[in-house]
């Protein structure tokens, strides 16, 4: 036979409160003595009680809880970001749910039509590309987003990103402070936001400078394309110097160099990355590397977004928040260049 249910009212009854009191002891921010919240908490351990939130959101209208919905998690910005975005949604009392989703249209569509389904209060979406369609949706269903390391040419959509251009600039103008001359670009999925401002602030300012790109291939954000993208960019005229597009590919890149190319770094040939990375400090890569401001970048994403959840009203906005060029050992150091 299966075991009876402990309900609210079983609760109350041992307790010596009434249902309403056992209510406000388990809904956030409702108001209750100390000792019958003592009380109440004290009879529901024993009993094994747990409240049903799912119910409680039928009647409030809101869930606590927030949606996270990510394309990969092989990056190791991701994880990291991702725990971080956990944690301070937790300490703002909410619940945290996470999707995965490839980045296609019709996958992601599916996936946040699913999100809606649970009664979220709110969605962050890392590292995917939303449809206009998908984005009106959420407005429909009241349901606020922001997009975490992803922009989009939607001025209705709120977006929190490192300043990727800037970052972009500053790893190419430390690269031709350094005197390199034949300077090559291994790029991520193209049709990622960041993908695309990091190229162009690293272009914009070679050209500035004189300087096109010596060679450029497509790595995908993905360890075996990266490794693809080094043995064919070093097959022929081989650059001395490599922007790569994260830390990820940026680390595929250099064990290519070196245990299958036979390059030493920085000797023969300079590497960059972005996003800083733990292993990317590690003594066996030493990378330089801009570094993304994960915790301001998530700070801001959870007030955006909780700001929105109590006022509909708030006007988007769009963050772009500089990060430092971290310099290690893996790229020439220009003389005199303060580190």
């Amino acid at each position: 036979m299966a075991a009876h249910k402990v309900t609210s009212m079983d609760v109350a009854r041992m307790a010596g409160v009434s249902q309403s009191a056992v209510s406000r002891v388990f809904t956030p921010g409702a108001s209750a003595s100390p000792k019958t919240v003592a009380k109440v908490r004290k009879v529901a351990e024993a009993l094994g009680y747990r409240p049903n939130v799912l119910a409680r959101a039928m009647v409030s209208g809101k869930s606590g809880i927030i949606g996270l919905v990510v394309a990969y998690l092989n990056n190791q910005f991701y994880p990291e970001a991702l725990e971080k975005l956990s944690n301070a949604l937790q300490e703002r009392g909410y619940h945290v749910l996470i999707f995965m989703a490839s980045n296609t249209a019709q996958n992601i569509d599916k996936i946040v039509g699913e999100i809606l389904d649970f009664q979220v209060d709110g969605i962050v979406a890392a590292s995917v590309a939303l449809s206009s369609d998908l984005s009106d949706r959420c407005r429909a269903a009241g349901v606020p987003m922001v997009l975490f390391n992803r922009g989009q040419d939607d001025p209705t959509m709120s977006s929190v990103t490192s300043d990727n251009l800037a970052g972009g600039r500053k790893v190419a103008e430390f690269l031709l402070a350094a005197g390199h001359k034949k300077i090559s670009y291994v790029a991520g999925w193209e049709g990622a936001s960041t993908q695309r401002d990091r190229e162009a602030g690293f272009v914009a300012a070679l050209h500035q400078a004189g300087l096109t790109l010596h060679s450029r291939e497509v790595g995908n954000f993905g360890t075996e394309d990266a490794r693809d993208a080094t043995r064919r960019m070093f097959a022929l005229d081989p650059p001395d110097a490599v922007f790569v597009a994260n830390d990820h590919m940026a680390i595929a890149v250099m064990d290519t160099l070196r245990f299958e190319l036979g390059l030493k770094i920085p000797e023969d040939v300079s590497v960059v990355g972005y996003d800083d990375v733990a292993v990317a400090a590690w003594p066996s890569y030493d990378l330089t590397t801009v570094r993304q401001p994960a915790n301001r970048m998530v700070a801001e994403t959870v007030d955006i977004l909780l700001s929105k959840i109590d006022d509909p009203q708030i006007e988007p906005k769009q963050l772009e928040i500089d990060g430092p060029l971290i310099i290690r050992g893996s790229a020439r150091i220009p003389e005199g260049w303060q580190t």
